[in-house]
């Protein structure tokens, strides 16, 4: 027996969860699927937590414009999930950066981003040999724990259905407007584990928010999926010293870090653009390597020393910083957006089951954007 609801989504990351939030709005059974046990558990967590205004994207003015006005939004529904109690710097690097610090500030005017001179107590904490101009910010993070409850409250008062261990193996269509997908359980019960397939759920339409794992079903057509391009990354959480305790420190724009306050964690994440990915590939040449395999088989040796050798060049006083962690995950981008770090958003429609829609966003606050363009796809304003 195949159950039926209005609207199913798969993935039950940040993006999935305020999907279908919206979609409960304007349906009135709307089913996540989640392979894990919870909520937030893989990219939505394992990230550098940044709310983005726009100071990232100097060469991509269209997605800094973007995250600007997302962010007045984001602010509005997930303000008790953010941490703004820091100061965020910028610095522009003397040699290697892909902008100066005349484009930056240049850049900064143009789409009404403030910027001042930092207290000289921070400035001084740069070298002024391998750093050319420093900047404060307004940019906060975010607390994905926080998050996490906060949407499963929303979740839970607007009557979802959210079934947890449970992955889609199989997307068909199944009706001129209806779509299957077949479902198998994981029964993580204290006495057994056992996989039980063979369930399915339809609906009208299906959305799949499932990240790296946007291509990895079978049924949809495979010559005409999203190209993505995969990393095996490390996020490493480091104890800073005092000084350092409530700054965000972001060097840019080329290959070098950032040193951002981790709220989840209580610590400081620490990233670099050279050293973070430890494995890159594109799926359209290697469409064999399954994401979530690769990132289990991964070695997950740590590139800290590497990350913190190179960072103290430029922020000395991270030498006393002390390693505490390191989180691994898969980030995905599409295919040609290295080239200005631009983060546009993919909605994908599959070409045989049109209402089966695939969606990749490259910043948390990239889902108001998502939210317009499904308003419009299922013109959801005439209802």
């Amino acid at each position: 027996m195949t159950e039926k609801v209005d609207a199913i989504v798969i993935g039950g990351g940040f993006y999935g969860c305020v999907i279908a939030l919206f979609l409960a709005q304007h349906f009135r059974k709307v089913t996540i699927i989640e392979q894990k046990s919870d909520l937030l558990l893989r990219a939505s967590y394992v990230n550098q937590a940044r709310v983005h205004t726009g100071y990232h994207y100097p060469r991509s003015l269209q997605t800094a414009a973007s995250s600007a006005q997302n962010l007045i939004q984001f602010r509005e529904f997930y303000d008790d999930c953010i941490d703004s109690s820091f100061t965020c710097l910028y610095a522009i690097a003397a040699n290697g950066s892909k902008v100066t610090s005349n484009y930056f500030e240049r850049f900064c005017r143009q789409i009404d981003l403030p910027i001042k001179a930092p207290a000289k107590e921070l400035k001084r904490l740069f070298s002024p040999r391998t750093i050319s101009a420093v900047y404060e910010c307004e940019e906060f993070a975010f607390d994905a724990d926080a998050l996490r409850n906060t949407l499963r409250r929303k979740i839970d008062a607007a009557g979802l259905d959210l079934r947890f261990n449970t992955r889609v193996d199989r997307i068909e269509k199944t009706g001129e407007t209806e779509i299957t997908a077949q479902l198998t359980e994981d029964d993580d019960s204290l006495d057994s584990k056992r996989a039980q397939s063979g369930k399915s759920l339809s609906a009208p339409w299906v959305f799949n928010t499932t990240y790296a794992n946007l291509n990895q079903f079978s049924g949809p057509n495979e010559k005409q999926r999203v190209s993505l391009r995969h990393q095996v990354t490390e996020i490493c959480l480091i104890r800073v010293p005092d000084l350092l305790e409530n700054v965000g420190v972001t060097v840019m724009d080329g290959p070098f870090f950032s040193a951002m306050p981790f709220p989840a964690r209580k610590t400081h994440s620490l990233s670099h653009v050279r050293y973070t990915p430890h494995l890159t590939w594109h799926e359209d040449d290697s469409p064999e390597l399954r994401p979530d395999i690769v990132l289990a088989e991964h070695a997950k040796s740590s590139k800290f020393e590497w990350m913190l050798r190179d960072s103290v060049r430029y922020l000395p006083l991270l030498a006393e910083a002390e390693y505490e962690d390191s989180l691994f995950e898969i980030k995905s981008t599409l295919v040609g957006t290295q080239i200005d770090d631009a983060r546009p958003i993919a909605f994908h429609r599959d070409p045989e089951m049109e209402r089966f829609i695939s969606i990749l966003g490259g910043k948390i606050d990239n889902i108001f954007d998502v939210l317009r363009v499904i308003s419009g796809t299922l013109d959801l304003d005439d209802r």
